[in-house]
């Protein structure tokens, strides 16, 4: 066996700080306090952003040209004619549709109100009635999210205890032993990606903060009696 450089470090940096912003999200919304609920939704927001730039951008292996494929390639996987390192055509499936719920879970967050006194920081671009149904939706895709983060969980463990295939250690070290000849360290995703990378999911993040926004007109004074 030989050893190959397989995730660059931002891409471990993304999906570890992933798991703790929703990790706070959860506890934050649940012990009721929603100003941090809706900061963790912001940090998820700038991570997914950088994630969708390092996809591009990226090494190798975080790109997503190396591991998005066609239903063709889900079926030869299934067949176990597939043989790669990275995510498999299957397992691309799945981080696909954890970036788009947590995603859509996110950017519904920021227009989104919790009917006492917490609201989106874009809420006031939208009218009350579509904040009720994109707070509807908010709460809803929560379920969803559960069920999808268990089955990734699930098939994280099956690769460790049925293939012998650890996959949580080569996202802690960046690392993974594989058979000579049959993967290549990942190359690219320097300094350069990188920044423009970070800049760009910062650009979104004040965007989705809400600071762009005009703030509301002040409310007229209430006419004065002058007693006349």
């Amino acid at each position: 066996m030989t050893t190959i450089r397989l995730w660059d470090l931002p891409t471990r940096l993304f999906h570890w700080l992933l798991l703790l912003a929703i990790v706070g999200a959860v506890i934050t919304i649940k012990t009721g306090m929603p100003e941090w609920h809706g900061r963790f939704g912001l940090l998820v927001v700038g991570l997914l952003s950088f994630r969708i730039c390092w996809g591009f951008a990226g090494s190798t292996y975080a790109r997503f040209s190396s591991f998005v494929r066609g239903p063709v390639s889900v079926v030869e996987y299934l067949k176990g004619q597939w043989q790669g390192v990275g995510h498999n055509p299957l397992g691309a499936l799945s981080v696909l549709a954890l970036l788009g719920l947590f995603g859509f879970q996110a950017v519904t967050g920021l227009f989104a109100n919790d009917e006492i006194s917490f609201q989106g920081p874009l809420y006031p671009l939208i009218s009350s009635d579509w904040s009720d149904t994109l707070s509807s939706w908010h709460r809803l895709t929560e379920w969803y999210l559960y069920g999808l983060v268990a089955l990734h969980v699930l098939a994280v463990v099956w690769y460790s205890m049925v293939k012998k295939d650890n996959l949580v250690k080569p996202m802690i070290t960046g690392k993974k032993q594989v058979a000579p000849g049959t993967a290549e360290n990942a190359t690219g995703g320097g300094a350069v990606a990188f920044w423009v990378s970070l800049v760009l999911a910062g650009i979104v993040v004040v965007g989705a903060s809400g600071r762009l926004v005009s703030p509301p007109p002040a409310p007229e004074p209430p006419p004065q009696n002058l007693g006349w």
